[in-house]
């Protein structure tokens, strides 16, 4: 094996957390060891061991740094000072720019091969934080629809943005512009049938 020159610590850190997310997408958690990890990495296990407890411990650390870079891939075109309708389509497009240029991280984040209580949770947690970001722009702009619609139309569009993500994955070669416009045929769907209220 051999050993990758001295590095900062922050620098062999996130060395360690790029090979070991490329090694759990590939392989799944279960069949990724710790010598699997250092080899692509190019570390030794002690230098592993400073950075991470365990190997549960280093997929845990990804799984939540990927939840944050996800939660802020959108959040300037949508924090924009412009109509609903005129974001919409800016929010999607950096959605799947996030997914495309981070194919690894979203095989993590959404295709659990843990079995893991903890692991399980946080996607949970990640679903959770999916449904209420959609919530939010389902009531901003559609004011009069119903309370008890805006959860399960939440889910529709969060499982929507997942499956198409995860369909992408296995056909690299659509162009991102075709999953935004697929995305807007669905989200305007459901728009359509649920009007804003009269002002």
């Amino acid at each position: 094996m051999s050993v990758t020159p001295r590095l900062p610590a922050s620098e062999r850190r996130t060395t360690i957390e790029t090979a070991a997310e490329q090694l759990f997408a590939q392989r799944g958690y279960a069949a990724t060891r710790i010598e699997d990890i250092v080899a692509a990495a190019g570390v030794t296990k002690p230098i592993l061991y400073r950075h991470f407890a365990s190997k549960k411990a280093l997929h845990l650390a990804l799984l939540q740094r990927h939840r944050e870079a996800l939660a802020a891939a959108a959040i300037d075109e949508y924090l924009a000072d412009a109509p609903f309708a005129q974001r919409l389509p800016r929010i999607l497009d950096a959605w799947f720019a996030y997914v495309e240029r981070s194919p690894y991280a979203w095989r993590l984040l959404f295709c659990d091969t843990t079995g893991d209580p903890e692991v399980q949770a946080l996607h949970r947690e990640l679903q959770a934080r999916q449904r209420e970001s959609n919530a939010v722009m389902l009531i901003e702009s559609l004011p009069g629809l119903p309370e008890e619609r805006i959860e399960p139309l939440s889910e529709v569009v969060r499982s929507s943005l997942t499956g198409l993500a995860l369909w992408w994955l296995e056909h690299p070669g659509v162009p991102r512009a075709v999953l935004v416009d697929t995305m807007l045929d669905i989200v305007r769907g459901l728009l359509a049938q649920y009007p804003p209220a009269p002002a």
